[in-house]
């Protein structure tokens, strides 16, 4: 109507103060699915949040009376969520936003790792700040329409005056639950590495603008919308001097450590011929490991690095379009949390992907499992566990992943009318992983409406689209001018 007009044509921080400070109330989903620790799937099922927490979660029939008569008198936002199916907000663990400006490149599209990379880091080294800025924007608004709530995003190369601050300010304005990892790479080709000098950092200035960021920006409390990671790119871009460093300097601070591990076979051939060390034995040296520590991809993790892992607590987040992408090779996620390795999801960059659609990742990553593994390798619930509370405990969280009360008032809603999920009412809750990927109907971050009948509130998409294409083509009419 006339109110969410004038949000698209003013500014939307002003339709949401008074929504923010509202009680807010969801009722008669067709299941609640909980990932509580009974993994309870409630049917009619009904939360209500108060600011950044859930206060109380259980069926519509037990909705204590204090709660229906403010849904009553207007003193709190109620949500109907009748004909859909209400999840734990999904978790995205490893990303490149600025990769979906880049998206599909032709000299890229049937490469390996290694060449995928040396045929894209020259086109990167042309990113402005504004690029970063607005590629961030639009691969957030694929995720948060996809089912994500919080993220995660590699940036590790600053180009031009771009600065990870680029990427902050957009979650800020997206309203997305953000942990910013600030990536890097000092191993220039000159110096043996796989990346040109031109997109590689000083590593005395990398250490000092983490500390920087730290310090600005990191939020170590209960239901923090941001927090920052430390995250020097991979073994074939960086020191084991950064890496032993970041480390440190993330351990003096409590942020979490990530980075890319074990991707494929060459990365593998790398950590061989140079360090003499697997992927694994690698991190372990470099004090890589322990529950504050998360690498992405992993395909190539070799039996003693999941013993390793799984004994130290240390975390994995699996892309398995990106690894199909690259045809990098199956991860052996059975043989991971067999073993009680924590994993999560990635959707990865927009240029190995080339989407981010969360609930999609959910859907191959059961499916990939079943390719290498048999049809029981892993079942829908198990794999949206991993996009939910495996999110969770790789970026070391207790307040996300699930719903109940005192956990983060993240949660999205499925609608079961969708024509993809016609004829799945026998088991909707399955339907969401085995059947086409679906958007989201509505998103709740932190308390917080985000999406809301199908419609991203937090920007004016078209517009921030028809940014992001003028700056694609930006960006390769400077790299074709070089």
């Amino acid at each position: 109507g006339a109110i969410a007009r004038l949000g698209h044509s003013l500014d939307l921080r002003f339709l949401f103060r008074e929504e923010e400070t509202m009680t807010l109330i969801a009722l008669n989903a067709d299941v609640l699915v909980t990932m509580d620790a009974q993994r309870r799937e409630i049917k009619d099922g009904a939360l209500v949040a108060d600011g950044p927490a859930l206060l109380w979660v259980g069926a519509t029939a037990d909705l204590p009376a204090q709660y229906r008569r403010m849904a009553d008198e207007g003193q709190a936002k109620v949500l109907d969520m009748r004909g859909k199916v209400v999840t734990p907000g999904l978790i995205n663990t490893h990303h490149h936003m600025y990769q979906s400006l880049t998206r599909a490149v032709p000299a890229a599209q049937d490469a390996e790792l290694f060449s995928w990379l040396q045929n894209l880091y020259m086109l990167w080294s042309h990113l402005t700040p504004e690029m970063i800025h607005v590629s961030t924007q639009t691969a957030m608004a694929e995720l948060m329409l996809s089912g994500c709530t919080t993220t995660s995003d590699h940036l590790y190369l600053f180009p031009n005056g771009s600065r990870l601050d680029d990427s902050i300010a957009a979650a800020q304005q997206m309203g997305m639950r953000f942990h910013a990892a600030r990536g890097s790479m000092s191993l220039g080709r000159s110096k043996g590495g796989l990346p040109p000098d031109v997109v590689v950092e000083e590593e005395e200035a990398i250490l000092r603008d983490s500390l920087r960021l730290i310090q600005q920006y990191h939020d170590g409390s209960r239901h923090a919308m941001l927090r920052v990671v430390l995250a020097p790119c991979s073994p074939f871009s960086v020191t084991r001097d950064l890496m032993r460093e970041s480390a440190v300097l993330a351990r003096e601070h409590g942020v979490s450590l990530h980075t890319h591990l074990a991707e494929n076979d060459n990365d593998v051939a790398f950590s061989r011929e140079k360090f003499g060390l697997t992927p694994a034995q690698y991190a372990e040296d470099l004090g890589w490991v322990g529950r504050d520590v998360w690498h992405a991809h992993c395909v190539k993790l070799d039996p003693e690095g999941i013993a390793l892992f799984a004994r130290t607590g240390t975390g994995v987040s699996h892309c398995p379009c990106s690894n199909m992408r690259l045809a990098s090779g199956i991860a052996p996620i059975r043989s991971m949390r067999d073993a009680g390795v924590p994993v999560s999801l990635g959707v990865d960059g927009s240029a190995s992907n080339d989407g981010a659609h969360m609930l999609g990742e959910v859907r191959q990553a059961m499916l990939l499992q079943r390719v290498g593994h048999g049809p029981a390798a892993m079942s829908a619930r198990e794999a949206l566990e991993i996009a939910t509370l495996g999110g969770a405990r790789v970026l070391n969280r207790d307040d996300i992943g699930a719903l109940a009360p005192g956990m983060s008032a993240d949660f999205v809603a499925f609608d079961m009318h969708d024509v993809g999920y016609a004829g799945a009412g026998h088991d909707p809750v399955a339907a969401l992983v085995f059947c086409t990927p679906a958007n989201v109907s509505s998103s709740v971050i932190n308390g917080r409406v985000v999406v809301e009948d199908g419609r991203l509130l937090t920007a004016d998409l078209p517009v921030v689209l028809g940014q992001h294409r003028k700056l694609a083509r930006s960006l390769f009419e400077r790299a074709a001018g070089q």
